[in-house]
Formats: structure tokens, sequence, C-alpha cells
């Protein structure tokens, strides 16, 4: 049986399931969430998500887990996206394997439901082809904010051996500084993620 939104990664073959084939704005991209990321139960409860027929029938997986809980009543997606499993990564580095001999570059699959549909991979971001029953759910939303942000890397210089001892010590406290901020980024990147738990303070029994 074949089975939609199952993949891999190109680099390394690990599996993954695709959430959002493309992503708005930026149809170069997907959103995919690795199955080695997950804990025994949601790997579990993800898998036979997947399988079933409402899974089956979407044309964006990222429909039915905005749907469907997990066993603590969660959510899939919001609680995929809260525990930082879900992974921003070009199309040309996903193959799908909807079974044991076929393998597709998933840029490559886009761009043929694209053509077959007679439209562009764009615009299979912005609109799902597919008819979802029940009210408008928040998918599209969650497909812009939903990936992973991207933090930019700081350019660190390597000093030059002829430079003075002034000018090595300028160019590490600027480099620190650099360091420094991106650092604080991160955090802040990790507090909008899952919110630090303030400690619970103990009253003294009298």
């Amino acid at each position: 049986m074949d089975l939609k939104h199952v993949g891999r990664v190109k680099a390394d073959a690990k599996k993954c399931l695709v959430v959002f084939r493309t992503l708005p704005g930026d149809s170069s991209y997907c959103l995919i969430v690795p199955t080695e990321l997950l804990s025994d139960s949601q790997h579990d409860a993800i898998i036979s998500c997947v399988e079933g027929n409402t899974a089956q029938a979407s044309f964006e997986f990222g429909e039915v887990l905005a749907r469907v809980p997990f066993s603590d009543g969660r959510m899939m997606l919001p609680a995929l996206h809260a525990e930082g499993k879900l992974v921003r990564i070009a199309t040309k580095d996903i193959e799908m394997i909807p079974n044991h001999t076929t393998a597709i570059q998933l840029s490559e699959l886009n761009q043929m439901i694209a053509e077959q549909r007679g439209t562009t991979v764009d615009e299979l971001a912005l609109k799902s082809p597919s008819k979802s029953e029940g009210p408008k759910s928040e998918t599209v939303d969650v497909a812009t904010i939903q990936e992973v942000p991207k933090v930019s890397e700081p350019d660190l210089v390597t000093p030059n051996p002829n430079a003075t001892p002034e000018e090595t010590a300028k160019l590490y406290r600027s480099q620190a500084d650099k360091l420094s901020k991106e650092a604080a980024n991160l955090r802040r990147l990790a507090e909008d993620l899952v919110p630090t738990k303030k400690p619970e303070r103990k009253q003294m029994v009298s």
C-alpha cells in the first residue's frame, strides 16, 4: 500500500513525515518532522495518524495534525512546534517514499502536481487543492509561523598573525559582543517556544 506524506532526508536517509510540502512565500522549502525526534508515544500516534484514511485523503498532512490530539490532549501540530520538532528544509533535499521501491524528490513531485493542476508550485503553498470538510482551520497560519526560525551566524574573523596585541584584543572584544548578542537572540527564541517555568515558592510551616 502506498502512503502519502512519508519521506526521508537525502543527506542521511533518515525517515521523516512531510507536514507541509511547500511554505507560503518560499515554495522551495517544506516543513517536516523527523521521526527520530519523536518520543515513543508520539511516534506511535503520528504513524497511526498518517496511515489513516483522513491523512491519506489530505493534500497536506499538517491539515490533519492541526486537528488530531496526542494522548495528553494537545493537538499534534502545535505540540510538535512547541517542542521544536518541526524542521524547515529545502524540498530538493527530501525524497518521498510512498513504498519500498519508489523514491521521488519532493521538489520534482511538487512541480508535477502543479503542472497536473494547471497552477504553479507557489500556488500549492497558498491554497490546498483538496476540499477539507468542516470549518476552516488555522492550518495556513500555522504553515507560516511554525517553521524553525533562521538564526544568523556571526562572522568570526581569524586574527591577523601580524597584528599587534592591541588590535587582536580589539578584534576578540568585537567578536565577543557579536556572540553575546547572538546568545541573547537564541535565548529569546527558546523562550518564545517554551517559556521557562519559575520555581514555586515553598511556604514556611510555622
